[in-house]
């Protein structure tokens, strides 16, 4: 591996990648596209020449993965002399993005699904009766920032619909970015569950844990019968998705005219999509009016617990699971109105 030219003219690539590039990928990427040494490399980063040595060998055995090496072949295409600027995500979009994702697959049973030569990507959980249910869509390149960084790998690479789970590493950064430095080491923390306005609010779902909707959805009824229905819990996680992209991880529990009000302030940049998926929320939020929007922004979006919902609501116990039924029942009605109440991927 270190037979080959030296460093051409002493330059580097680093000044040339994102900052959440790791530098593991760095130093593969400087050895093997701009012709640094293993040495000159080691004596760079102030470490042995086998430490490069076996990031090198790593990265090189990785590539059967279809995310890890889309995201190498794209970062080493930006280390060429005559490189065009790639159009790249927004640094706060993939962060953003990412902890949302990897909120997504900390929940039990996810799983993130991506078709070869597929441009989007989609996380999956066993819904009611075991029936898989999407609960998020990824930009493939977010994709390949959490293969890269080694917080997703592949249950087998070679399939034609690859499988990633969250690895410990991934489940780590859950933890550490709800309040702690994200992808951008420390230049842009990350946005959790933990920011909330009201700091009465103790009952707040874990975002590793499953959702008020999803631990009601495996409860039975006297005849065997899921409580909800597979509709309800894809018309639950379709409003929370289109919540988490408008927000990017804002947390500011409140009512639901508040939240008519004042939604809260967009990304930076006016993201397209992120003001697309507001405006679904408000449409769903508008059509299901007080009591039932008060329900299911608690509930869906803010993942609020039951028993704390009908304490604020001032309702009977055990009133909550019934009025949010309702709310699901009406959230699919509005959804069968607008069309396209499950686009296909891609």
């Amino acid at each position: 591996m270190e037979q080959g030219k030296g460093p051409r003219s002493g330059r580097t690539g680093a000044d040339r990648m994102p900052d959440w590039v790791p530098p593991a990928v760095q130093n593969y990427l400087e050895h093997t596209e701009t012709g640094q040494t293993i040495r000159a490399l080691a004596r760079a980063r102030d470490v042995h020449a086998s430490t490069i040595l076996r990031q090198v060998r790593r990265f090189e055995g990785r590539r059967d993965d279809p995310l890890v090496d889309q995201g190498l072949r794209g970062l080493s295409e930006q280390l060429q002399p005559d490189a065009v600027p790639a159009d790249a995500l927004p640094a706060d979009q993939v962060i953003r993005e990412g902890l949302r994702i990897l909120r997504r697959l900390a929940e039990p049973g996810a799983l993130l699904a991506v078709a070869r030569d597929m441009d989007t990507g989609v996380v999956l959980r066993d819904g009611p009766d075991g029936v898989p249910v999407r609960t998020a869509v990824v930009d493939c390149r977010v994709a390949q920032v959490l293969a890269l960084r080694d917080w997703i790998a592949a249950v087998d690479p070679t399939t034609r619909v690859v499988r990633y789970r969250l690895t410990t590493a991934g489940r780590q950064e859950v933890r550490r970015g709800i309040g702690g430095p994200g992808l951008a080491e420390a230049a842009m923390p990350f946005a959790g569950a933990q920011d909330v306005a009201d700091d009465r609010i103790r009952h707040i779902r874990s975002q590793l844990g499953d959702s008020p909707l999803v631990a009601l959805s495996r409860r039975r009824d006297k005849d065997g019968q899921g409580f909800l229905s597979r509709e309800m819990v894809a018309a639950g996680e379709r409003l929370r998705e289109d919540f988490e992209l408008s927000h990017g991880g804002s947390r500011r529990v409140q009512d639901l005219a508040g939240f008519l009000a004042d939604p809260g302030p967009l990304a930076q940049g006016g993201d397209p999509a992120a003001q697309a998926a507001r405006d679904r929320v408000m449409a769903a939020m508008q059509d299901l009016g007080p009591g039932l929007g008060d329900v299911a922004l608690r509930c869906c979006c803010y993942l609020e617990g039951l028993e704390l919902l009908e304490r604020r609501m001032g309702w009977a116990a055990r009133s909550g699971k019934v009025v949010l039924r309702i709310a699901l029942q009406r959230l699919i009605r509005h959804y069968a109105d607008a069309g396209r109440f499950a686009p296909l991927i891609g």
